[in-house]
């Protein structure tokens, strides 16, 4: 994951910058802006923001628009537009990245320990459809699981609302995923530590985030488990069925939206250490690949990720 919480409490040890924080989605959200921008005030629009898209795209909840999909018949019509925007993003994704992201795979998330989709058939991403009636499925038994791109779109709403606001600069930070609005208030871009992908390792390096740039990271860090003697995550691999394998751990992308960077991050993990480059090649993805190597880690660079790695 992107070091946020380092970056953001350095940046609240100044006397120029203030700071609000949350909690959303299971994990912690901060902005930090310059002192007298009243980020503080916002603080209850953005919370309701939050609550609002949990209670549309949260699979955790046996209420929410996405877990109503989930059980409805074949040919249903799901009206939410919330819904229907982050499933046509993440349908986008999965048809660019030939199905290495697939928001259909929730139930064998489950199976392997993680998540709340226990039910359900094979994933099939492209018999799910979005349309002017709103998000339909071909079978009965497909189910969509967007928390590998929803938390991307809530942060690209957060930061819209603060534009509206008249918040011109800021750092946004959403569960480690960042967009920077402006710049920092001493002038320079605002820059983020690129944390170690193993829970005690040290920081890796540190990115600049551009006017308008967001970063995600997809890992091993936060949801893996090992077992004899194999580590296990979170981020499955929709062509074996199994969590993504071959020594990756994380990878990092910086993209002109926050959604972007979760949804390609989250599919260039699953595509692996030997295809997730050569399709972040492709598709001209600015990522950086994180592989156990003997004595350390491999990085792997592509697109224009090195000219914001500092």
């Amino acid at each position: 994951m992107i070091g946020a919480a380092l970056a953001m409490n350095s940046a609240a040890a100044a006397t120029d910058v203030e700071l609000v924080s949350g909690r959303a989605f299971g994990t912690g959200w901060q902005i930090v802006a310059p002192l007298g921008a009243g980020i503080a005030r916002l603080v209850p629009d953005i919370e309701a923001l939050f609550d609002d898209i949990d209670r549309r795209l949260s699979p955790w909840r046996a209420d929410s628009a996405v877990s109503r999909f989930n059980t409805g018949p074949a040919r249903i019509h799901a009206r939410d537009p919330a819904l229907a925007v982050v499933t046509a993003a993440a349908l986008e994704i999965a048809r660019q990245s030939k199905g290495a992201f697939d928001p259909t795979v929730g139930p064998l998330v489950a199976r392997w320990g993680f998540g709340p989709i226990n039910h359900g058939g094979e994933p099939d991403w492209e018999a799910i459809g979005v349309g002017p009636h709103g998000v339909t499925k071909d079978r009965a038994d497909l189910t969509l699981d967007l928390c590998g791109i929803a938390k991307g779109w809530a942060l690209d709403r957060a930061a819209r609302l603060l534009q509206g606001a008249g918040v011109q600069d800021a750092l946004l930070d959403l569960g480690g995923e960042l967009i920077a609005l402006g710049s920092h208030p001493d002038g320079r871009e605002w820059q983020v530590a690129v944390a170690s992908p193993i829970a005690s390792g040290p920081v890796v390096g540190a990115l600049r985030l551009p006017r308008g740039r967001a970063v995600a990271t997809s890992g091993v860090r936060e949801q893996s488990y090992v077992l004899n003697p194999r580590r296990y995550s979170h981020i499955i691999d929709p062509a074996t069925h199994e969590p993504a394998r071959g020594g990756l751990v994380s990878v990092t992308v910086v993209a002109p939206d926050a959604m972007a960077a979760d949804g390609w991050a989250t599919a260039l993990f699953a595509a692996g250490g030997v295809a997730g480059p050569r399709l972040a090649l492709a598709e001209g993805i600015d990522a950086l690949f994180l592989s156990e190597a003997r004595g350390g880690l491999r990085q792997v660079a592509t697109g224009r990720i090195s000219e914001f790695m500092l």
